[in-house]
């Protein structure tokens, strides 16, 4: 696969005043069509690491490369375009009255012609299936249903890449499950770069890869059965263990042999279905 992002010896500081670099020398690539998850702790960088993507911030030194675009002031809105981003709070996002005059405001303001504004509008509410919602108020909808139209906002834009900066963190299981079976579903049908910024250790086993941020720097970087096979290390590096993981060295603690390969919730049910059977 060719490669749609290239980050290349980034760093950044937000203030002489800080003692170290909220980044500090980032490198790694990402390959049009995969996701890719950021987690780390707070404060690891990883906000920091979606804005320069996407170039809300520049960065001190090093450079980034979206498609052939090396960012820098001449590019940048040609990146923004490229470059789809859906926030933490879908409030912040909303400007229209209804569903479908939301989803229209970004390419308004592209000048996009109103028949192809109209079709694009409801492609885009069809393919997060909010296309029922197009008249209702975006007040009115739930949390799940808000990213869903923040989704189709960016997805009506037509990107290359979209990034979730922590979208799911204010939304209950059921919302967050909601959102990440629309992103999987959009980004196959649009083969869309995904680039999810995330506490949540589950979303990040939805990943094709996993980066580990911490205080600024890349320390980890692999497949998710990778990452996450580094189990009680994971907690050294501030953060969770995923659910099969916990419950794995539940049952080793009562003398029960798993698995030592990664397992997710499916496959953990699997094979607790096998044990079973045998017993």
């Amino acid at each position: 696969m060719s490669e749609i992002i290239t980050v290349n010896h980034i760093s950044y500081k937000y203030t002489d005043e800080q003692e170290r670099n909220a980044l500090n020398d980032v490198s790694f690539t990402i390959a049009k069509g995969e996701w890719v998850a950021i987690i780390g702790p707070n404060g690891s960088g990883k906000s920091t690491l979606a804005k320069t993507i996407n170039g809300l911030i520049e960065p001190m030194s090093g450079d980034v490369t979206a498609g052939n675009l090396t960012l820098n002031e001449k590019n940048i809105w040609s990146i923004r375009e490229m470059v789809g981003m859906v926030f933490q709070n879908p409030d912040n996002q909303f400007v229209g009255s209804t569903v479908q005059d939301d989803v229209a405001f970004g390419l308004e303001n592209l000048g996009v012609p109103r028949d192809d504004m109209v079709d694009r509008v409801r492609d885009a509410l069809d393919k997060v299936n909010m296309l029922e919602f197009a008249e209702r108020e975006p007040a009115r909808l739930s949390g799940g249903q808000k990213q869903r139209v923040a989704i189709a906002g960016i997805v009506a834009l037509r990107p290359d890449i979209m990034i979730l900066d922590e979208a799911t963190s204010m939304l209950d299981p059921k919302g967050r499950q909601e959102v990440l079976r629309t992103v999987k579903e959009v980004k196959e049908k649009e083969n869309l770069s995904v680039i999810s910024i995330t506490h949540d250790i589950d979303e990040a086993a939805a990943a094709n890869r996993i980066i580990v941020m911490k205080a600024g720097e890349l320390i980890k970087e692999g497949t998710p059965e990778e990452i996450f096979s580094y189990g009680d290390q994971l907690i050294e590096m501030g953060l969770d263990l995923p659910f099969p993981e916990k419950l794995k060295s539940s049952l080793k603690e009562i003398g029960i042999s798993v698995p030592t390969e990664y397992l997710t919730e499916e496959g953990m049910v699997d094979w607790l279905w096998t044990y079973g059977l045998k017993k």
